[in-house]
């Protein structure tokens, strides 16, 4: 393992080092070397409260409840998502959960009546969530995401650790498929979001979310009928 890591501006060769000490190691172990290596929430989990959220945030519920947890807040989320997110910080015992909202003078310059996600999506996602977390990400390290190679053909080659305008990037699920989230999900006996069970496989905001049909990929039921597949967070 790795000896101490100083969570300064990373470079390509620190993250190549990181990739190979990680490799094949299971996500906990990569979560437990973020909590002994980046303090003051340098590096927190930004959680969508989605599909499959519950799975990081047991696991670093069970290395740290304390560990800093990011929720971006779009104003725009399922009611079901907002109520699952306050499930789940009750039930992990969450001490350090932070929303992020947009900022209510941009709301009011250029999305004033709330629909601009029907008429250019990307610049909804842009103002509600891209912008948000990047003022959120000044003054820190990096980030966790929950994303995982199987989900579009853009992270097929998703690796542990990137780096991504200077901070560094973690994605400890980026091995595990369906099955994989599956089977922790009842082994530890982890409660589901609730509109899962009515066909909805990937959950952003309301009104660009929809149940997925039989056989279709988890993440065709985002933004419906555009070939649009990335909010841009992480593109």
């Amino acid at each position: 393992m790795l000896k101490r890591y100083e969570f300064s501006v990373p470079t390509q060769d620190d993250v190549d080092a990181l990739n190979a000490a990680f490799e094949g190691e299971r996500p906990e172990k990569v979560l437990e070397w973020l909590a002994q290596n980046a303090p003051n929430g340098e590096v927190p989990l930004v959680s969508s409260f989605g599909a499959d959220s519950v799975v990081l945030l047991n696991m670093i519920a069970q290395i740290n409840p304390d560990y800093p947890v990011l929720f971006i807040d779009t104003g725009k989320h399922f009611a079901d998502t907002l109520s699952y997110r306050d499930k789940l910080k009750a039930h992990f015992g969450l001490t350090n959960l932070n929303s992020i909202r947009p900022d209510a003078d941009d709301l009011k310059q250029k999305d004033p009546f709330g629909s601009l996600w029907i008429s250019n999506a990307d610049s909804c996602c842009d103002l509600r969530k891209t912008v948000p977390l990047d003022r959120a990400m000044a003054s820190r390290k990096g980030w966790i995401t929950g994303r995982k190679r199987y989900q579009t053909g853009d992270r097929a080659k998703l690796s542990v650790f990137e780096l991504k305008d200077g901070k560094l990037k973690v994605n400890p699920l980026a091995s595990w498929g369906p099955k994989d989230v599956a089977e922790y999900v009842r082994d530890h006996s982890l409660p589901g979001h609730p509109l899962v069970p009515r066909g909805y496989l990937s959950i952003g905001c309301a009104p660009c979310t929809s149940p997925v049909e039989e056989g279709q990929d988890a993440r065709s039921g985002r933004w419906k009928g555009s070939d649009k597949s990335e909010c841009g967070l992480h593109i």
